[in-house]
């Protein structure tokens, strides 16, 4: 990219979505992108839906601050109708010296805002929820290679696995991983970084035990409670763990994305349950769900001790997976 000069600024931004992390990244480099025209430049932000027309036509007057600026309009669905006319007006002939943000949620409510925005010309960042496994995936990709580094598909499904869906979560991670290592992140990276630390999960030990590692799920479950990670979580992971082989193995074979949304899941959560599920009989998963429940009973139900009701569990799952294989 080259550098940004005033005339590269776009004068009206429509920031398109309602994942949270993804608006205010771009309100925040908008905000950066402006300061390095104008180091001086003077951010205001509204709410769409308290705004008068009055006060927007004061806050667009070139007389009121002089200099630059930069207008962010939050919740730009809620915008009154004649906000919404002012405003497209205004988007068809926009002051160059000021930067108009509006943040819309995407939904069809106030969907005329935003198709009138994008007519005039405003440039559109996409912000939407990200849907699927593969949008996931080129998240952490993506923020990975932001930050200088490189990342393979395998060790993003690992750190989805490890951290889960939440993108904030995912950033952290991202950045996490970037600080502590090379850069060059893969699953044996990911896995390394989420066993040697407090943010090991549950879902390490349930893995280990759907597959009858039990010294794996053992060591993962003692590092787990000795760093602090409540019980209750990693007896949730277990019975997740159960119940989602269960329901793998029972849909029959088939690809992982075919069946990602007859299962209500993403592809590489039922890409991973199909590999575990070898060994299982129905009636093994049958009794690893009695196991699970009894768990999650004496876990959640103020066991003395809840350290051992787990690694009862562990060992039951396991003997019951041992049944299926005889």
């Amino acid at each position: 990219m080259g550098d940004v000069t005033p005339a590269s600024l776009a004068p009206i931004l429509l920031v398109l979505g309602d994942e949270e992390l993804l608006a205010t990244r771009a309100v925040t480099e908008a905000v950066t992108e402006t300061r390095n025209v104008d180091p001086d430049v003077d951010v205001r932000e509204y709410q769409a839906g308290s705004l008068t027309v009055g006060e927007i036509a004061e806050m667009l007057s070139p007389s009121l601050f002089g200099g630059r600026r930069v207008l962010v309009l939050r919740a730009g669905q809620d915008a009154r109708k004649d906000l919404v006319a002012a405003l497209l007006a205004y988007a068809k002939d926009p002051d160059p010296e000021v930067r108009l943000l509006v943040l819309h949620a995407g939904g069809a409510k106030g969907k005329a805002f935003a198709d009138g925005l994008r007519a005039a010309g405003a440039t559109v960042i996409p912000a939407a929820k990200l849907k699927g496994d593969r949008e996931r995936v080129a998240f952490v990709r993506e923020e990975i290679r932001r930050a200088g580094g490189r990342c393979t598909d395998d060790a993003a499904h690992a750190l989805l696995a490890a951290v889960g869906n939440d993108l904030r979560e995912l950033a952290a991670a991202c950045s996490q991983l970037m600080a502590d290592t090379d850069g060059r992140i893969t699953p044996d990276t990911v896995a390394r970084y989420y066993r040697g630390r407090a943010e090991v999960s549950g879902f390490t030990v349930a893995d280990a035990v759907m597959v009858g590692d039990v010294p794996a799920a053992l060591e993962a479950l003692r590092w787990a409670l000795h760093v602090g990670v409540d019980p209750v979580p990693i007896a949730d992971a277990l019975a997740d763990g159960v119940r989602t082989v269960a329901r793998v193995a029972s849909a029959g074979r088939g690809s992982p994305y075919q069946l990602a949304s007859s299962l209500g899941m993403p592809g590489w959560k039922i890409e991973r349950a199909q590999r575990q599920a070898r060994g299982w009989t129905p009636e093994g998963l049958v009794q690893a769900m009695r196991v699970a429940a009894d768990c999650n009973a004496a876990v959640k139900g103020g066991a003395d001790d809840r350290a051992y009701a787990l690694e009862r569990a562990v060992f039951s799952v396991a003997a019951a997976r041992q049944g299926s294989a005889r």
